[in-house]
């Protein structure tokens, strides 16, 4: 009997390329956990998957796993879906409210907060997605990450795309979410893995139509131009700065 390989993926568009290759390649007997990044990391974490697409903070706590593929969720300009919007400039933001969905989002935000912007706002969760604008008060700010980003763009004066800053900052590309498997997982596997990931990166209008985006006019492009697949040497060169440096700015999240 077939071994069927368990993997957690991200339920955003950014993923459908690697969801559509994984499910049409043919070469990987997939079970698919579809879920927003922080869910797709416990998935890993706690033994429901054995190889996940995770975000890359999430990466050095990880004894028993190592990344495996070529390919990542990456920016090497601005990346769209992820921002900090407001109707306050940077310099008067006191409060972030955080999308909860992405741990390298937060702690990206913390780094630029730190290092870039020079502001040390209030940090705070964010839970409910709806009419932000609208309850927005003087002073506040949403990190909001995937496609929630789609639907609120245009309701804010002010927008700052994460990755474009990173890149501002640091002269380098970023990786927000990085493929993960089990140490000691068969090199057949991780093959396969990879062949399917090619598959599904060069047939992205097919995974458009299939994820139920084609009428959706930003979908191409924004999967075209914004995310960069290829996990290259100068992505591991970032995360290693973003490791070292970007993760000891953890925000104080206050739920009060």
């Amino acid at each position: 009997m077939a071994i069927v390989t368990r993997i957690a993926a991200v339920s955003y568009l950014n993923t459908i390329p690697f969801i559509y290759g994984i499910g049409h390649e043919g070469s990987l007997d997939a079970e698919l956990l579809k879920a927003p990044p922080a869910e797709c990391a416990r998935n890993f974490i706690e033994g429901r998957a054995d190889i996940a697409l995770i975000p890359s903070a999430a990466v050095q706590g990880l004894k028993s796993a190592e990344i495996v593929s070529d390919y990542c969720l990456g920016a090497s300009g601005p990346v769209r879906s992820v921002t900090l919007m407001s109707n306050t400039p940077l310099s008067g933001v006191r409060r972030i409210f955080l999308d909860a969905h992405s741990r390298t989002s937060v702690q990206l935000c913390g780094w630029l907060a730190a290092n870039r912007w020079r502001i040390a706002p209030e940090w705070l969760p964010l839970t409910d997605y709806s009419n932000l604008a609208y309850r927005a008060s003087e002073g506040d700010a949403f990190l909001l990450i995937g496609d929630k980003v789609f639907e609120h763009e245009g309701e804010f004066a002010f927008t700052l795309d994460l990755a474009a800053e990173w890149i501002a900052a640091t002269g380098l590309p970023f990786a927000f979410a990085v493929w993960v498997a089990r140490k000691g997982t068969p090199y057949e596997v991780i093959d396969a893995l990879q062949r399917s990931l090619s598959f599904g990166v060069e047939r992205i209008y097919e995974a458009i139509v299939e994820g139920g985006y084609g009428e959706r006019s930003y979908a191409y492009e924004y999967l075209t131009r914004n995310i960069d697949f290829l996990f290259d040497e100068q992505k591991h060169k970032a995360l290693k700065k973003f490791w070292s440096e970007g993760l000891k700015v953890a925000p104080r999240v206050n739920p009060g």
